[in-house]
């Protein structure tokens, strides 16, 4: 899949994150493979999926869905641990991915290897690349290295201070004025419909939505404060 396809496959539609942390009920590769076919038979127009389940979340993902496949690993729970390496960019692409997502912030990655050679790694396996960004300095930073899209899926992760509630649509508009002809992906904390079609009128490519869509652990935690606050 080259960028180009890869880009009509998505733009104005939905992405859909099928992922669960260690310790969440739903942390087993067979229950978000189908979450995964759910999500796809519902619209989702890709998937993204990996995380801590790596790469045997990805494969499976991957062999089961007819829409392009966003895999990604997790190597931790603080600095650069979203595909953090090389080498598990290049393994996400051996799994069957089609892009491959990984942290493009300007902390310093584990391997000690720029972000430009995990770009040029990705694409010598015949994959995209897809920069998670937390700024628009990092954004335009990955575009000139060579990412095939930019997300905001770090938004408000790397900074000191609390997690802002709602999705960060600011970075959305500022990438599109400074990447006029980017792709560019709204991630993280896209909690309604609304939301998601506000990215769209901002200026984004496409959506990503994970937990409001896939934990339904979280998704009664709002519906039961709802009821008892009533």
């Amino acid at each position: 899949m080259n960028a180009e396809t890869f880009a009509a496959a998505v733009t104005g539609r939905l992405v859909v994150s099928c992922q669960a942390p260690d310790g969440h009920p739903l942390r087993d590769t067979g229950t978000l493979v189908r979450m995964a076919e759910a999500a796809v038979g519902g619209g989702a127009a890709a998937i993204r999926c990996g995380g801590v389940g790596g790469i045997p979340d990805v494969a499976a993902v991957a062999a089961a869905v007819d829409v392009p496949v966003i895999g990604l690993t997790k190597d931790g729970a603080e600095g650069v641990y979203i595909t953090p390496t090389v080498e598990a960019a290049r393994a996400v692409v051996r799994a069957g991915a089609q892009v491959v997502a990984a942290d493009a912030t300007f902390r310093p990655r584990p391997d000690g290897r720029p972000l430009a050679e995990s770009i040029a790694a990705v694409h010598a396996e015949g994959a995209l690349f897809m920069a998670d960004v937390a700024t628009v300095e990092e954004g335009v930073t990955a575009a000139e290295a060579g990412a095939d899209a930019i997300a905001t899926t770090l938004s408000g992760y790397t900074a000191p201070g609390p997690l802002p509630e709602g999705p960060d649509l600011g970075l959305v508009r500022a990438l599109r004025r400074r990447l006029p002809d980017a792709l560019i992906i709204a991630e993280g904390r896209y909690h309604s419909p609304e939301t998601a079609a506000a990215a769209i009128q901002a200026g984004a490519s496409c959506v990503v939505v994970g937990t409001a869509i896939t934990d339904p652990r979280w998704i009664t935690t709002r519906f039961a404060a709802a009821v008892t606050a009533s």
